[in-house]
């Protein structure tokens, strides 16, 4: 009986969220579920032939990446196994280039500004500026109250987890706690908050009534 009203609450402000981006000039639409976003993503993209990937654990838990190989699409993807740091850095610049960038970002207010902490910066550079189309996916995990609640998740939640998942010697990937670090290997080095659409990008948010990504 409570997960029945969780689920009720938690779609109600993905309603409200959905409505606040619209109002910021996003193309902002609700999915039910992981499967429906994955076909309403392909839907907004079939026009497309050139696509970046950021390292979204919420883009490639939809299987979208498989359905848009199998379509003979052109993927710029830096996760694929075996690239040198060079190839890699090839595909990041391309991606800011390219007919779609697909991404996620750390966190949404309900309020609608959209939130993401970029150790490169390559994501965050693409979410803005570049690519013809922008398609962002968010789970109702990355909801937020207020942009001061999507910025203390980013640092709370998001952050250790995708440190962890990395494998990266940082010290929230140990402790699971945000201390302002130094290392080398820091992730939370760019901060960029979309408090509206940009002017020169069409950005289209998928909000996803289901637990997704970090």
């Amino acid at each position: 009986m409570v997960h029945q009203y969780r689920q009720w609450l938690g779609r109600k402000q993905a309603e409200r969220c959905v409505r606040n981006l619209g109002s910021r000039g996003f193309d902002a639409h609700l999915a039910p579920s992981a499967k429906a976003a994955s076909a309403l993503v392909l839907g907004l993209v079939g026009d497309c032939e050139t696509f970046g990937l950021g390292g979204s654990e919420t883009i490639r838990s939809l299987g979208v990446v498989e359905e848009l190989r199998v379509m003979g699409k052109t993927l710029y993807d830096h996760w694929v196994p075996g690239l040198t740091p060079e190839e890699m850095q090839e595909i990041r610049l391309r991606q800011g280039r390219c007919d779609c960038f697909l991404c996620s970002v750390n966190a949404v207010s309900l309020q609608g500004e959209l939130v993401s902490v970029d150790g490169i910066g390559n994501r965050v550079s693409a979410m803005t500026f570049g690519p013809r189309r922008v398609v962002v996916v968010a789970g109702r995990n990355k909801l937020a109250p207020d942009l001061e609640a999507a910025l203390r998740r980013v640092h709370e939640v998001a952050a250790p987890m995708r440190a962890r998942s990395q494998g990266l010697d940082t010290p929230c990937a140990e402790t699971g706690e945000c201390v302002d670090c130094k290392s080398p290997r820091r992730i939370c080095n760019i901060t960029t908050i979309l408090h509206r659409k940009p002017m020169l990008t069409a950005i289209s948010v998928v909000i996803v009534n289901q637990e997704l990504g970090y």
